[in-house]
């Protein structure tokens, strides 16, 4: 019998000059939590560029370290890195049987991407993925336009509303920021 990993939650917003990207820490297999304070966070060009992954852990550094070839290849052009390892994983045989996505931001762009070609930009800037992305985005968009949050602040509180409703959510949460450029 085949144990899937299922879990994680990754939000990002882009709110008041600032981009910041959390992720909760939990690690399950079935439905055992095997990890607790896992870091689903990185930051990748000397800091420049944050990426955060849900998914089948293996998966997700095996993207992550192909899309930061990527970005030597495209230094300061992370739409260009990001088409490209979509790209690549979309044709590759063995990198599209991989199960994660991943959130990518720098200071000008925030990215959706995944296994299945996609390279998405929102147009809000907030972005949710993973088993409890769509309750942290909802809370998100809800907190944009209601309360008076720094993104970090924003980006823990959807966490933490995330975390009341999918199982799969803990709120051991990682959160990086950057500065936006004007």
């Amino acid at each position: 019998m085949s144990m899937k990993l299922h879990g994680t939650t990754i939000l990002t917003v882009r709110h008041g000059g600032v981009v910041a990207m959390g992720g909760d820490g939990q690690v399950t297999l079935g439905d055992s939590v095997m990890k607790s304070d896992a870091t689903k966070i990185r930051r990748l060009s000397d800091g420049a560029v944050l990426c955060g992954f849900a998914g089948a852990t293996a998966d997700a550094f095996a993207l992550l370290e192909r899309f930061e070839g990527h970005l030597k290849d495209h230094p300061a052009n992370i739409v260009r890195a990001a088409t490209e390892l979509a790209k690549q994983w979309r044709t590759d045989r063995v990198l599209r049987r991989l199960e994660a996505m991943m959130t990518v931001a720098d200071d000008t762009t925030t990215l959706l991407v995944s296994g299945t070609g996609d390279v998405v930009q929102p147009t809000d800037g907030i972005i949710g993925i993973g088993s409890g992305g769509n309750y942290a985005l909802a809370a998100a968009r809800a907190l944009v336009a209601h309360a008076s949050l720094d993104a970090a602040e924003l980006v823990r509180v959807a966490l933490t509303i995330a975390a009341g409703i999918d199982i799969y959510t803990n709120t051991h949460f990682a959160v990086e920021e950057l500065a936006c450029s004007s």
